[in-house]
């Protein structure tokens, strides 16, 4: 279990149980009762308030109510709401647009200077629009948890993809691009790149991507993507 999931875990068990001494912590999560004190040090510095009580019946105890008051999303974490909330926005199915936008602006103001520069970097190559009723839909798949990760990298540092593609035709061939756009066209999803091979840009759906890793050394200059009228790109947070 990793420092952020131990730390989840035991605000959750300091809230369902009252108090708890750090053995007790140190034992249900799995580590030594000394990462189980460093653990509650960071909590505390984190925003919330937790209590220690010395001698027997005493422990560790959680102020009902203490919340955490520093951010702890990652770019690519608040990036997978913007874009969730820009594409039910594209599709006309955002119920509520003003709290969630009120949201987002709020979940910005938290984050920390160098996560919104990246943050802002990776909008600038957001884009949505609409799908044509024409596309087939039917086979469409499932997003592999591991693109967003490794699309974040590749867009802010501009280093190259490499990911397997499957076609329309089920046939599967290793692809090397330059990342310029995702494009969102409810309910498709697609990374718009340059191959450099076709020399041209090329239009990869993303449920038909995978393992994907981007590749460290020489980078590539942005491109001036041509998209069709009706997209449009999503440039800022809402404020």
């Amino acid at each position: 279990m990793n420092s952020r999931l131990r730390h989840d875990a035991i605000v959750r068990s300091l809230r369902r149980n009252g108090t708890s001494t750090a053995a007790d912590l140190a034992e249900e999560v799995g580590v030594s009762r000394r990462t189980v004190l460093r653990d509650i040090n960071a909590l505390r510095e984190e925003g919330f308030v937790i209590h220690s009580e010395p001698g027997r019946g005493g422990g560790l105890q959680l102020d009902p109510q203490s919340v955490q008051t520093t951010a702890r999303l990652s770019v690519d974490e608040v990036f997978a709401l913007l874009i969730s909330v820009a594409s039910m926005r594209a599709d006309g199915s955002l119920p509520f647009s003003g709290l969630a936008d009120a949201g987002l602006a709020k979940i910005e103001k938290a984050l920390p200077p160098d996560k919104v520069r990246g943050l802002r970097r990776f909008l600038d190559c957001l884009y949505v629009g609409q799908l044509s009723p024409q596309v087939d839909i039917s086979d469409m798949g499932v997003m592999e948890p591991a693109l967003l990760p490794a699309f974040e990298t590749a867009f802010l540092r501009r280093l190259h993809l490499r990911f397997q593609y499957r076609d329309a035709k089920g046939a599967v061939t290793s692809r090397l691009v330059e990342p310029q756009a995702m494009l969102i066209l409810p309910p498709l999803w697609y990374l718009v790149a340059w191959d450099p091979a076709r020399k041209d840009f090329r239009h990869f759906r993303m449920d038909r991507i995978s393992k994907p890793e981007y590749l460290e050394g020489a980078t590539f200059r942005r491109r001036h993507v041509p998209f069709e009228d009706n997209v449009r790109p999503v440039r800022h947070l809402p404020r």
